[in-house]
């Protein structure tokens, strides 16, 4: 008998917890699988169940991104078809926003089933992400994924629409922001995707898929002023070596980052990934924008990103052209490499940091709110002049200065009654956006 090596021991003990656990789940879903259960059918004790996970949402967590990345095994069906991340679509992106809105619907929905059989109901309990949203911290990682998996799908509508423009963060940018159409689409689709009973008895699933595209000659005005962005403080002008992670992996391609080349890298708590758009609006064309997500819990909110955005950008990629993906790399910073590289070793769910790097150096900071947006706008290609900028002062895209609102200097016992009045250079950033 061939005597198995720790690691390959405890490969084979991870491997019987997950078939035991997808098993329990699929029969008796979230709430009524219990732990014991699971380690009795794949017959190891409890504690060997909680060695590899640390808890039933971490357990349920990790055996739905098993079945995203790798599909069912053991002659289970699988609920995503299994495909490699970098593979293109086979077809061009739709013609229209409103057959591309379709046709993201239709794939969204292949991945539930159409009938009411019991092995369906199975997949479609596995799948309910309902009962594991009962406490608040959750809950508000949650929320930011679902306005992170709207900017994705946004994105790509966008860069449809401004299909000939040049590529990268910033293209396009002329287009009509596409946000809230993308947010109303994922709210028509979250419906059947919800819970067992809803999946399969939200009406007739092309019904959704017509109604999505529909969404697509509805006329809304979206633009992007987020009211907080000219109060945000300028990033910190530096030359600060710059010491970037070994191979990381995007969420949204699949492929390895390479985090030596210049750009913009932004550190996002959980509870913050929805700043990413400020990053994204903010960079210029040809920055190369990576955001990191930070978290103290990877067990279960690391997790949840990476099964819902993984889960998200194969419907993505099976409608739209690479062309048309989303211009920034989204990492799961699980072993914070790139928060040691950013000088963050602290991160939490709360963390939101940013830095621009050009030609190997940190040439930006920022910290707080509002970082992405300040290290985006920080300096400009080509030759570092923004140190030359008198204090106080920050570099706009139009490489002009404005003064920085200085709140501090306010005289005591007084307050600020009103917004600071913008300036050119706010107003065509403003546009520029």
């Amino acid at each position: 008998m061939v005597r198995l090596s720790r690691a390959q021991q405890q490969e084979h003990t991870r491997a019987a917890v997950l078939a035991a656990a997808r098993a329990e789940f699929a029969e008796r879903g979230y709430a009524a699988t219990k732990v014991d259960r699971i380690a009795e059918r794949a017959e190891l004790t409890r504690g060997a169940v909680y060695s590899n996970f640390p808890s039933k949402r971490a357990l349920y967590l990790a055996v739905l991104v098993d079945l995203v990345e790798h599909g069912a095994t053991d002659g289970a069906p699988a609920t995503v078809p299994a495909a490699a991340p970098d593979t293109p679509p086979a077809l061009a992106s739709p013609a229209s926003l409103g057959e591309s809105l379709g046709a993201f619907a239709r794939a969204w929905l292949e991945r539930l089933p159409l009938t009411g059989e019991e092995p369906a109901l199975g997949q479609v309990q596995l799948r309910s992400l309902t009962e594991l949203l009962d406490d608040e911290a959750f809950r508000a990682a949650f929320g930011q994924v679902t306005r992170l998996e709207a900017l994705l799908l946004a994105l790509a509508l966008e860069a449809r629409e401004a299909a000939g423009a040049p590529a990268g963060p910033g293209a396009g940018t002329g287009t009509v922001r596409q946000v809230r159409r993308a947010e109303l689409v994922l709210r028509l689709l979250d419906g059947p995707g919800a819970s067992v009973d809803p999946a399969l008895a939200f009406g007739d699933p092309f019904d959704v898929v017509q109604a999505c595209a529909h969404l697509g000659g509805l006329p809304l005005a979206d633009t992007w002023a987020p009211p907080h962005l000219p109060y945000v403080a300028p990033a910190r002008v530096c030359r600060d070596p710059w010491a970037p992670p070994g191979e990381v992996r995007d969420l949204i391609t699949g492929r390895p980052v390479d985090c030596a080349q210049d750009g913009v890298f932004v550190l996002l708590g959980s509870r913050r990934l929805a700043a990413a758009e400020e990053a994204v609006r903010a960079a210029r064309p040809g920055d190369r924008v990576t955001v990191a997500l930070a978290t103290a819990d990877p067990a279960e909110t690391g997790r949840l990103v990476r099964l819902r955005i993984e889960d998200f950008t194969r419907c993505l990629r099976g409608v739209f052209a690479p062309e048309a993906g989303p211009s920034f790399r989204l990492v799961l910073d699980e072993h914070g490499l790139l928060a040691s590289a950013l000088g963050v070793p602290d991160a939490d769910d709360s963390t939101e940091h940013a830095v621009r790097v050009r030609d190997g150096v940190v040439v930006a900071r920022a910290h707080g709110r509002g970082a992405g947006h300040a290290a985006g706008t920080a300096g400009g290609p080509g030759p570092d002049t923004s140190r030359t900028a008198p204090p106080g002062t920050s570099r706009t895209a139009a490489g002009t200065s404005r003064t920085t609102p200085d709140a501090s200097r306010t005289a005591p016992g007084t307050s600020r009654t009103a917004a600071a009045p913008r300036t050119a250079a706010d107003t065509s950033r403003g546009a520029a956006s």
